[in-house]
């Protein structure tokens, strides 16, 4: 199949769904090889943004990439719209932050795509063909990439009730998508409007541009479009987000209660594949141990000192060591962690244990820069005077600030920790722990 993109620039207006504000987008033709780039014409200089997994941002409701300070929304739309058409080579120029939502679906965009009468180039599209499986799984959502010779899409959409559970497999082209899926419609919960509001989102919100869940009923301006209308957009979505990977898939997505933010991991997890196999495997570092000398570590670099992984990594970074027996670490607490899907529905709080394990991980980190790192681990032992004062919310910043107090050797010490927000202290501890090889851990 030939690369293509558009005989002529089409425009469409509307307002964004989460900033409300009115907004005009124009595809417009690109040569071969130019792959889909946005282009924001309200901002200083006309900055361009070229959709990849590396630049995913806010995944609340929404694929949001963002390359330096500028920033699109809700990009999944047209791009699920211009992958399901087939086309390769086109700019996207916005004057706002987000595309409009129209009614929601990508039907008008397939409109607007077929407006500009798409045309074939001359050069073959180059396609990332999948030649072993993939998976995630966060919580009760899964999604896993097999090989496949085409892209062929399996979906379960379901929410927490069990109500309005939906499967769906599609094999996707043109013809298919443009029938059986850019018309499906974005939908939401009743129950969830209030939370997205306090968030900022959907302040361009109606029942014009979806459809809304209360109970067993649903409410919009017109009926279903069809039966299984909300397991088509969740497909929609899925198109949308893997055109991240910046090559069009062939592969067999399965997925089960997908969202933006699962659909990334599995993208991330593609595009490995995708440069392993244009690179070569990639050799994994040896273990740096952690040097007296740094004066700050990064999330490479915590990594590499502690043995906790996702999602239990509870500091994003070392801002500052003072001396040899204290520091100063933040944690970014956003919507997206996992642990607030039941903590609390509705009212997101983060546990008052995670904040004992995050001073715990600081701690620990200092213990390990007294001695030598290589091949050691830092284990949590107890906690003494330990007070929980304010709620932690998505949103916050804690800034965990660890002192070792105590030490006997290289080998046991004690520590005082605290976590603020906003210069307020929200928790506090009294911790001890040893460090062990970690052959004796094993």
């Amino acid at each position: 199949m030939k690369q293509r993109t558009l005989a002529r620039a089409v425009s469409i207006q509307g307002n964004g769904l989460h900033t409300g504000n009115p907004v005009t987008l124009t595809l417009k033709p690109a040569p071969v090889d130019h792959g889909i780039v946005f282009k924001r014409m309200d901002l200083n200089g006309q900055p361009e943004v070229k959709p990849r997994i590396e630049l995913i941002g806010d995944l609340v409701r929404n694929t949001t990439v963002q390359d330096g300070h500028t920033k699109i929304h809700l990009v999944e739309h047209v791009l699920s719209a211009l992958s399901g058409c087939a086309i390769d080579n086109v700019l996207v120029e916005l004057d706002s932050a987000e595309p409009p939502i129209m009614d929601g679906s990508a039907k008008p965009f397939v409109n607007l795509i077929l407006e500009g009468d798409p045309v074939e180039q001359d050069k073959d599209r180059e396609y990332f063909i999948l030649e072993e499986a993939v998976s995630v799984t966060r919580g009760n959502s899964s999604v896993i990439a097999l090989p496949c010779d085409e892209l062929k899409i399996t979906c379960t959409s379901a929410d927490d009730r069990g109500i309005h559970t939906q499967h769906l497999t599609l094999t996707i082209d043109p013809d298919v998508y443009m029938t059986q899926v850019a018309a499906s419609r974005t939908f939401t919960v009743y129950e969830d409007i209030e939370e997205l509001l306090k968030l900022g989102k959907i302040k361009g919100g109606s029942l014009d541009c979806a459809v809304v869940i209360k109970g067993d009923k649903i409410l919009s301006k017109e009926g279903l479009r069809f039966k299984d209308e909300f397991v088509r957009h969740k497909i929609l979505d899925i198109i949308g987000d893997i055109v991240l990977l910046g090559m069009p898939l062939k592969a067999h997505i399965i997925a089960t209660r997908p969202g933006h933010a699962i659909n990334a991991e599995l993208t991330k997890l593609l595009f490995a594949k995708l440069e392993e196999k244009r690179n070569g495997p990639k050799k994994k570092p040896r273990p740096t141990r952690l040097l007296p000398t740094e004066t700050e570590l990064d999330i490479r670099r915590i990594i590499e000192t502690i043995p906790h992984r996702y999602p239990f990594v509870m500091i994003d970074r070392v801002v500052e060591f003072i001396g040899a027996d204290e520091l100063v670490a933040i944690k970014n607490v956003t919507i997206n962690e996992p642990y607030f899907q039941g903590h609390f529905p509705g009212n997101p709080v983060m546990p008052g244990v995670l904040q004992l394990e995050a001073m715990a991980q600081a701690a620990g980190i200092l213990m390990l820069r007294r001695g030598s790192s290589e091949g050691k681990t830092a284990l949590f032992m107890s906690a003494d005077k330990v007070k929980f004062r304010k709620p932690v919310r998505p949103g916050d910043q804690i800034i965990i600030n660890a002192k070792l107090t105590k030490s006997r050797g290289n080998k046991l010490a004690q520590a005082e920790c605290n976590c603020t927000v906003n210069g307020t202290v929200v928790s506090s501890a009294e911790l001890m722990f040893t460090v062990l090889d970690n052959s004796d851990v094993d």
